[in-house]
C-alpha cells in the first residue's frame, strides 16, 4: 500500500464513520469515538489506521458481537461509496475479522454485506483458518450469489498469496479446495470476477506450476474468449519465467528460430529518475511462419551490487519466413514503491518464447 494513501483516514472520514453509527444507534458515543480515533492517528500507516479505528469500534459497540454486528450493518448507508472512498469500511472489516470469530453466522452475514460495499477478502481469511470446512461450504454457496461482489469474494478471499494479507499456508500446500471454487467461477459473466479467478490461479502457479498448467490446459478445451482471457492472465508469471507448459498452451512453445540484433538505447547513459527508450530487430531464420511471444528482461542493480532480473511484457508477433520486425519499449528509472533504482550496469535481454537473447547494457548514472 502506498504510504501517501494512509492519509485517507483523516478527521473527516472518522467523523463520517461516527455519524453512520449514530444513525444506527442514537446512543453511540460519537464524540469519544472520534477523540480516540484521532489520538495518534497521524503517526500510523494505512493498515495500522484501519486497526486503530477498529479497536475504537470495539470499545464503543456492544460487547456481544451479534448485537454489535447488528448496529454495524444498520450503519451502512443504502448508497455505497465507490473507488478509493470505499476504504472507509476497512476498519469494519478488521473489526469483524478479529471480534467475529466467536460467532460464525453473524460474522458471515456481516461480511456478505460489507463485501458489497468494500471487500471482505481480508476478513474471510481468518474464518478460513479457524473454520475451514464451514467457510469453504459457505463460499461454495456464495459462488452463485446474485451479487458479483460476493462471487468475487469467493475467489479473491481464497487467494493463497493475496497482496496486503497474510498467506493461506494450507492452501499453498494443497490448493485443491481453492481449485474447486475456481471451477465454479471460471465462466462467470462478470470480468470483475473472472479477473479474480485468474489472479488466484496465478497465485497457485507460483507454488504449484504443474497443477496450474494442467488446469489451464483442461480449461482451454472449447474455451470461450472470456475463459481464454482468464487462462492467459493466470499464466502470466509462468510465461515470464519461460515455463514450457504454459508457453505451449498459448501456442508459443516452439523453440524460436530468430536472429536478434543488439538494441539501440536512448540515452546511452540514463540517470536515476529518468527514462530510457530502446529498440531491437528480430529476424526470422526459419523456412516456416512462426508465432512468437516477445518480452524483455532487465537485470536491475541491487543494493549489494548484484542484479535482480525482471521480465516485462512486449507483444506477440507473427513472423513470416525471412521477415524482420523492430520492437522496443521504454523503461522508467523513477522511484517506485516496488523497486529502487541504483547506479551501475544494467543488462537487457529479449525473451522470445521463453528463450533469452542478449541485447546489450547501459550504465545508469
Amino acid at each position: 500500500m502506498a504510504g501517501s494513501f494512509k492519509v485517507f483516514f483523516n478527521r473527516q472520514v472518522v467523523q463520517g464513520i461516527a455519524a453512520d453509527f449514530v444513525r444506527a444507534d442514537s446512543k453511540f458515543p460519537a464524540t469519544r469515538f472520534c477523540k480516540e480515533c484521532l489520538d495518534g492517528l497521524d503517526q500510523l500507516e494505512l493498515l495500522a489506521r484501519g486497526w486503530h479505528i477498529a479497536e475504537a469500534l470495539r470499545r464503543h459497540l456492544p460487547e456481544d458481537f451479534e448485537a454489535a454486528s447488528s448496529v454495524l450493518l444498520r450503519s451502512l448507508p443504502d448508497e455505497s461509496f465507490t473507488g478509493l472512498d470505499s476504504f472507509r469500511y476497512l476498519p469494519h472489516i478488521f473489526y469483524v475479522s478479529k471480534y467475529g470469530l466467536g460467532n460464525f453466522e453473524a460474522a458471515m452475514a456481516a461480511q456478505h454485506e460489507l463485501t458489497q460495499r468494500f471487500t471482505a477478502e481480508f476478513s474471510i481469511r481468518a474464518f478460513l483458518e479457524k473454520y475451514p470446512s464451514q467457510t469453504l461450504g459457505r463460499l461454495r454457496l456464495w459462488a452463485s450469489d446474485p451479487s458479483h461482489h460476493v462471487r468475487r469474494l469467493v475467489s479473491e478471499g481464497t487467494r493463497p498469496r493475496l497482496p496486503w494479507a497474510s498467506r493461506l499456508r494450507d492452501f499453498q500446500r494443497d490448493p485443491a479446495p481453492v481449485i474447486e471454487l475456481l471451477e465454479l467461477l471460471k465462466d462467470d459473466p462478470e470480468l470483475y470476477v473472472r479477473r479474480s479467478v485468474a489472479n488466484n490461479l496465478n497465485d497457485i502457479a507460483k507454488d504449484h506450476p504443474g497443477i496450474a498448467v494442467e488446469i489451464c490446459r483442461r480449461w482451454w478445451a472449447d474455451a470461450s474468449d472470456e475463459r481464454q482471457w482468464i487462462i492467459k492472465h493466470a499464466l502470466r508469471s509462468l510465461v515470464k519465467a519461460g515455463n514450457p507448459g504454459a508457453l505451449a498452451i498459448l501456442g508459443v512453445g516452439a523453440v524460436p528460430k530468430v536472429a536478434v540484433g543488439s538494441a539501440r538505447f536512448v540515452p546511452k547513459s540514463p540517470r536515476i529518475g529518468g527514462r530510457l527508450k530502446f529498440d531491437f530487430t528480430l529476424t526470422s531464420t526459419s523456412k516456416k511462419a512462426q508465432t512468437l511471444q516477445v518480452d524483455y528482461r532487465v537485470h536491475f542493480v541491487k543494493a549489494n551490487r548484484g542484479t535482480s532480473p525482471k521480465v516485462f511484457k512486449l507483444r506477440r508477433v507473427e513472423l513470416a519466413p525471412g521477415s524482420e520486425v523492430t520492437l522496443g519499449s521504454t523503461v522508467s528509472f523513477a522511484p517506485m514503491t516496488t523497486r529502487e533504482s541504483r547506479p551501475g550496469v544494467h543488462s537487457f535481454e529479449a525473451v522470445v518464447n521463453g528463450v533469452g537473447f542478449a541485447l546489450g547494457c547501459i550504465r545508469l548514472q
